[in-house]
């Protein structure tokens, strides 16, 4: 896989787990372990959040399981053509109130981002392609999901095992390297 230093160069040092992350399309299709999933969602628990509540959630489907074909549904057609190749999909959802009071939890959707961070990280580290994505019917994955309203649905991510880029169609081989910010 590329790294994000052989093209990014930032202001200031930082470290190389931050620039060399980046956000790759092309996945080989194959299977992932249920242990480096849970490695995964594992560094997403280890997140900051707002009195320790940890107010996200992880919906997942793994490519060989029976929700494969409804979370794979879910993505609109420009990412559905690249995602099918993912080993999971996973939906980050958030609880809006606190569970221990009930009363509003005004950072829930921070937290959240806190938990992808992680979670990005720790598959960049383990050699996955984490690709987060907001290319999704959220009304349909809070019907079909079974979302309750005390959650926002936040984000949509394909993990999987790095693939060639050339199994992606043209226009996405183009930009499938880290980009400069």
């Amino acid at each position: 896989m590329i790294k994000g230093s052989e093209k990014r160069r930032p202001e200031y040092p930082i470290e190389s787990l931050i620039l060399d992350r980046w956000s790759p399309r092309a996945m080989s299709g194959e299977t992932i372990s249920p242990n480096e999933l849970r490695r995964l969602f594992e560094a997403a628990r280890w997140a900051p959040s707002s009195f320790n509540a940890q107010q996200w959630r992880a919906l997942y489907a793994g490519r060989e399981s029976e929700h494969w074909a409804m979370f794979l549904d879910l993505l609109v057609e420009g990412n559905r053509v690249w995602a099918q190749q993912a080993a999971a999909l996973v939906v980050f959802i958030s609880r809006k109130n606190f569970e221990y009071n009930s009363k509003p939890s005004v950072t829930h959707s921070y937290d959240c981002g806190a938990a992808w961070q992680n979670f990005a990280l720790q598959g960049f580290s383990q050699g996955l392609v984490v690709h987060g994505m907001q290319g999704f019917d959220y009304d349909r994955a809070r019907r079909e999901l079974k979302i309750p309203d005390e959650f926002e649905i936040e984000a949509m991510v394909a993990v999987g095992k790095p693939g060639d880029k050339t199994a992606l169609p043209e226009k996405l081989q183009e930009s499938e390297s880290p980009n400069e910010r």
